[in-house]
């Protein structure tokens, strides 16, 4: 659950990034829920990619990048970049155990690179700034999903046009699965649903507006490519997975009536055990499973997902519930979902300060911006190291979020104290605002190679936010 202490920090860090002038309380939440806007739109599911081929070991896949038109407002068009010409990009379902091959053709005007976010992958396959697909050129990625299940994602991740890239369209929804997952007696099949959320700035014209800078001008919200939407839901427990692929915005989201639900998994997977809560953060890159159970709510309610950290004068409602009648549910949240391993002992030690040059607009770790040809660090396959990152606080200081390629990894302490609960699994995207400082557990295995790490709020990122990893046996 977010605190009170720890919203007023969230909006101050939106405020930080020109998200938001401050946090705002619950009463102005409520009293502009009143003037609201119609929700008309049915929320849509992104399709489920079936495979090219399936063969007896692995399922093989071909996309194409093209632009495409969406419908984000109703009977307005707007082009968008787009994988396969869906906006946000086909859901790929993955299995552990059994490898994923997927051929990506550039028929747009820009250089792409691909990246499995959250994907434990060999460094031809991990979409690097710089191994670029041209256009009209294509790329095999292999994916061993030789990992626990979890939400992940895809999306471009092209040196310095990935943050445009992005934001026009190119990202898409991966889930894993696993054994272990199906033996959990969670939410299935059409009662697990995604949501990808992200803002943007549309023209009159309805055209997406980009500009790296314009952050707090972004001001219309989508759920699964479309504004304010309604999804009908049966009076049942459902599992709903949360996925920030927005450029630079941070949420804080809560149902309009206060209720409770259940988050179940972060980035990496199933947490240790649930945590009750009834609000939750979600900063760019970030992922979170929650269970919310509608069986209490009389058919025809009506409840709305709403923003606690909404841009001035936006209006804080992103989708609404309609609960319909009771149907039978053998669901139910486990007391104790997936056990985690105590990490390592850490025998090396690594420090990571995030600072922003104002006056040369540029964003630096330890000092640096990104440099294709220079290595930072050189960790090693089986070591456990210990990562200290940071963000100063100061007159120019920004809110942050740490993202390391190859690894999950494990937070152990967040300005000296034990992580929250649901900071307690597996990571890989970790949000810091000035003043803060995290220390992560990290050991590489499996791959070796060059990688990055770099801050997702990629305006950040596409400004030299960004460091690389050499990984070697």
């Amino acid at each position: 659950m977010l605190s009170r202490r720890r919203l007023l920090t969230l909006g101050a860090a939106a405020g930080a990034t020109g998200l938001l002038a401050a946090a705002v309380p619950q009463s102005s939440v409520a009293a502009r829920s009143g003037a609201s806007a119609a929700f008309t739109v049915p929320l849509p599911v992104p399709p489920v990619l079936e495979p090219a081929l399936r063969t007896a070991t692995h399922d093989i896949y071909r996309m194409t990048l093209k632009e495409a038109d969406a419908r984000i407002l109703p009977g307005v068009t707007t082009r968008v970049r787009s994988f396969d010409g869906q906006f946000p990009g086909p859901t790929i379902r993955a299995r552990r155990g059994r490898p994923v091959v997927v051929q990506q053709v550039n028929e747009l005007g820009t250089p792409v690179a691909v990246h499995l976010h959250g994907g434990h992958v060999p460094q031809a396959s991990d979409g690097h700034p710089m191994d670029l697909i041209k256009p009209g050129g294509s790329r095999t990625y292999h994916y061993p999903n030789d990992q626990s299940a979890a939400t992940l994602w895809y999306h471009d991740h092209a040196h310095m046009l990935e943050s445009e890239n992005v934001y026009r369209g190119l990202s898409g929804l991966y889930v894993l699965t696993d054994e272990l997952e199906d033996l959990l007696p969670l939410p299935k099949g059409r009662y697990d649903v995604p949501l990808l959320l992200r803002d943007a700035k549309l023209a009159g014209d309805g055209a997406l507006a980009y500009d790296v800078h314009d952050i707090a001008a972004r001001g219309t919200t989508m759920v699964n490519g479309v504004s304010r939407p309604y999804l009908n839901v049966a009076a049942r427990k459902y599992r709903f997975r949360l996925v920030n692929v927005s450029n630079d915005r941070v949420f804080a989201f809560r149902l309009s009536d206060g209720s409770r639900f259940t988050q179940i998994a972060s980035d990496g997977g199933l947490l240790p055990a649930p945590v009750p809560m009834d609000s939750i953060g979600l900063w760019p890159a970030e992922r979170a499973e929650i269970v919310v159970d509608f069986s209490s709510y009389a058919p025809g309610t009506q409840l709305v997902l709403e923003n606690l950290a909404p841009y001035p004068g936006e209006d804080a409602q992103i989708m609404r519930f309609d609960v319909g009648g009771k149907v039978p549910d053998p669901s139910r949240v486990p007391e104790q979902l997936r056990p985690l391993p105590q990490p390592g002992k850490p025998t090396v030690e690594r420090t990571f300060e995030m600072t922003t040059d104002m006056a040369h607009d540029r964003y630096l770790i330890n000092g640096k911006e990104f440099d294709m040809d220079r290595v930072d660090i050189r960790p090693r396959l089986g070591v456990d190291e210990a990562w200290t990152v940071s963000v100063p606080a100061g007159n120019y200081a920004m809110p942050h979020t740490f993202h390391t390629h190859l690894a999950q990894f494990r937070v152990l302490e967040r300005n000296g104290k034990p992580p929250a609960p649901e900071e307690s699994g597996l990571k890989d995207t970790v949000p810091l605002v000035p003043g803060e400082t995290v220390r992560l557990h990290v050991r590489f295995t499996t791959y070796t190679g060059r990688y990055i790490y770099h801050c997702h709020m990629m305006g950040h990122s596409a400004l030299g936010m960004m460091g690389q990893m050499e990984i070697t046996a």
